[in-house]
């Protein structure tokens, strides 16, 4: 059975959702953010940073807040940072919620998150909608974020299959943003996974890829988050053909998924979706061999039935 309540998170005003595995704390003032994800009672599994802000040039202050949250991609400060202190219209469905932002009136793109709890499971999909409402096609990818806590470990899985018969064709790629160091100790380089350890003390990193196998996981005390998006071979993504990103500083580390690039006539929609899933009592282990061998017993390679 699935229930909602009037809550207060962060100093917010916020609805909860739950069932009897997993519950969600969507804030209804700014946004549109989920800004908690539990298992029961338990603690929170992502970020929380009420004073973690980015200036937007001559648009004053964007507050991160933590949590998860819906960007266009490419980041761009002047439109990407745009704040969104503004209240979220919410309407409930039969097994979640619905979130709209009002329209950004520099861009004339208009933010949409729809959650919803399909079972009784730890399983949430999470639906993210960019509307053009302007005069003018735009062009952009939609670009989902979750804020993990720090003190985990993010795993990444690489291509593993051949590409050509011979396999003498590059099978994989990453992308690398400036401020990443190679040679940084928080980063664990392996031929099927690249682990990234949430324990930097300052500066950042981030590390993009085309991800094939659809997935992004992040296992912090006993307990791994999984999101998973679809991913089309055919299709172009933005930086460098990233699809999955991973950025990670000293206050948190982000999980990302983007959508293809694509143009979104004047009155049009575009969705990207993910599917969270969250495991209780799960070791990672500290080896390759034994995060591999882990991925296999969860079936991470096997794609959501709600993709």
């Amino acid at each position: 059975m699935i229930t909602q309540e009037e809550t207060t998170f962060l100093t917010l005003p916020c609805l909860r959702l739950c069932n009897a595995a997993v519950s969600l704390t969507i804030t209804q003032s700014v946004g549109p953010r989920i800004l908690a994800l539990q298992l029961g009672d338990g603690p929170n599994l992502f970020a929380e940073l009420p004073h973690f802000t980015i200036p937007c040039p001559d648009a004053g202050l964007l507050t991160l807040w933590g949590g998860h949250r819906l960007w266009h991609a490419p980041e761009v400060s002047r439109r990407t940072y745009l704040p969104d202190e503004q209240p979220v219209s919410m309407t409930a469905t039969a097994d979640g919620v619905h979130i709209v932002q009002p329209t950004e009136a520099l861009t004339g793109l208009q933010k949409s998150i729809t959650v919803r709890l399909p079972d009784d499971t730890a399983t949430v999909i999470v639906d993210h909608g960019l509307t053009n409402h302007g005069l003018w096609p735009v062009t952009c990818a939609p670009w989902a974020i979750t804020q993990m806590r720090p003190g985990g470990t993010a795993v990444l899985p690489q291509p593993t299959t051949p590409a050509d018969p011979d396999g003498l064709q590059p099978n994989r790629s990453l992308v690398l943003w400036q401020y990443t160091d190679m040679n940084s100790p928080y980063i664990q380089w392996g031929n099927e996974v690249i682990r990234i350890t949430a324990a930097m003390t300052d500066g950042a990193l981030k590390i993009g890829f085309p991800n094939p196998r659809g997935w992004l996981a992040y296992h912090w005390q006993d307990m791994l988050f999984v999101k998973q998006a679809r991913f089309t071979a055919q299709a172009t993504y933005l930086d460098r053909n990233s699809s999955s990103q991973c950025y990670c500083n000293d206050q948190f580390l982000e999980l990302e998924t983007l959508g293809p690039e694509m143009t979104i006539a004047p009155g049009a929609t575009v969705l990207h979706r993910e599917v969270w899933q969250v495991y209780k009592d799960v070791a990672l282990g500290e080896t390759e061999t034994a995060v591999i061998d882990l991925i296999s017993a969860l079936n991470l390679d096997t794609p959501s039935p709600y993709l």
